[in-house]
């Protein structure tokens, strides 16, 4: 098949597109920058160079290309701060929802077949009941305030694919990324916070995360370019934890000290809201549906063991 991936030079595109390539796929990936284009070419796919905020040429790359399936991994984040998390994610907010509108618009003109795109899970669930949370769990009807864009954007592009009843809308909620390119590795701003002691436990830390490796990510990525069906997958990891498990075992593994414990009142005045539910409040997320319908099986199956490797 061709694919068309939007995205391909972030830390998901350069594990996804070499992949496509040696499953025997034609990949069209797309750039901003014209420097880049080497880097596609390394990877084994044709450069686009193109705005995915302009419609119009968003178009054209996509007509030009006429692609089976688009695959959307576009995001934006210099920096993540906490206290402004929509302000963090506004550019990519936008990819989300003008963005994906753009890839619609441009494969439905030529016909695309499928359609997959990268959404999230863990803080965009509904933070009542259990722990672990399937397709099925509710998105939060109250999220902090920080973090109301974000989510709207979310459920605008998980809406306006699922909803595209003239292709195979596919919609992939990965879980926190680790490994090659992604914040949790070496030099790293997330990663230097932990080995400097500057990412504490914040109140009980029983918010509970699901993880997935970049490159595990990417292999669900290739399967539902291949045969996902209309629908949502939790792309994560078999292993949820807690925040007070999974950071300390970070920490070690990196070889800093353990993280400092503060309380939920001052982790709320030093990074407001959005940091309290992501330390106290969020649900983490079950696989079984990926593993049962994309046929796929993350070769890291614990953060555990992978945080060490």
């Amino acid at each position: 098949m061709k694919v068309f991936v939007a995205g391909a030079t972030g830390a998901m595109g350069r594990q996804l597109v070499p992949r496509l390539v040696a499953a025997g796929h034609e990949v069209v990936g797309t750039t901003r920058s014209d420097s880049k284009q080497a880097v596609l070419w390394d990877l084994g796919a044709e450069p686009s160079v193109v705005d995915a905020l302009d419609a119009e040429r968003v178009a054209q790359a996509v007509a030009h290309a006429r692609p089976d399936v688009i695959v959307h991994e576009l995001t934006s984040i210099e920096t993540l701060d906490m206290r402004h998390f929509d302000r963090s994610f506004a550019m990519t907010n936008r990819l989300r929802t003008e963005g994906t509108d753009h890839l619609l618009s441009a494969g439905r003109a030529v016909g695309v077949k499928r359609f997959v795109i990268q959404s999230f899970t863990g803080w965009p669930y509904a933070r009542t009941g259990g722990p672990v949370k399937t397709e099925d769990d509710p998105l939060d009807p109250n999220p902090a305030r920080e973090m109301r864009e974000s989510l709207a954007a979310i459920r605008h592009l998980e809406e306006a694919v699922i909803g595209a009843g003239w292709t195979e809308g596919v919609v992939l909620r990965y879980g926190g990324f680790y490994g090659p390119g992604t914040g949790l590795s070496p030099g790293a701003p997330e990663f230097e916070m932990v080995r400097k002691r500057k990412f504490p436990v914040v109140g009980s830390g029983a918010g509970v995360w699901s993880f997935v490796h970049i490159a595990d990510a990417a292999e669900a990525t290739v399967a539902a370019v291949e045969h996902g069906k209309r629908g949502i997958y939790n792309v994560v990891d078999d292993d949820p934890a807690a925040v007070a498990e999974w950071l300390p075992a970070l920490a070690e593994a990196v070889g800093a000290p353990k993280p400092w414990r503060v309380p939920r009142l001052v982790g709320r005045m030093l990074a407001g809201e959005a940091a309290i539910v992501m330390m106290t409040d969020i649900r983490g997320a079950s696989n079984a549906k990926a593993k049962r319908e994309l046929g796929w099986e993350p070769r890291h199956p614990s953060w555990r063991e992978g945080f060490a490797a």
